[in-house]
């Protein structure tokens, strides 16, 4: 399995939950490497390939992208969505 987020003991089928992972994971990416240099759109590939044993993302990866794309919107993390 893939790396996971540590507050994600619990994975369910549902956008929430993938928000949630999807969220957890951009914020320890953040932390661990801060200089990155990655645009938004190649950071959302990157932790999309780190939840990829998420169910939601496994089952509905259109729609697991589009939750990424509205989390960063939401958060004000990125600029426009690609």
């Amino acid at each position: 399995m893939r790396e996971l987020p540590e507050a994600s003991n619990r994975l369910f089928n549902n956008a929430d939950s993938f928000a949630q992972a999807f969220d957890d994971a951009w914020k320890q990416h953040e932390e661990r490497d801060p200089h990155h240099g990655l645009d938004p759109g190649a950071k959302v590939d990157l932790m999309l390939e780190r939840l990829a044993d998420h169910p939601f993302l496994q089952n509905e990866p259109d729609l697991a992208r589009q939750v990424a794309g509205f989390r960063l919107r939401l958060l004000g993390l990125a600029g426009p969505s690609r």
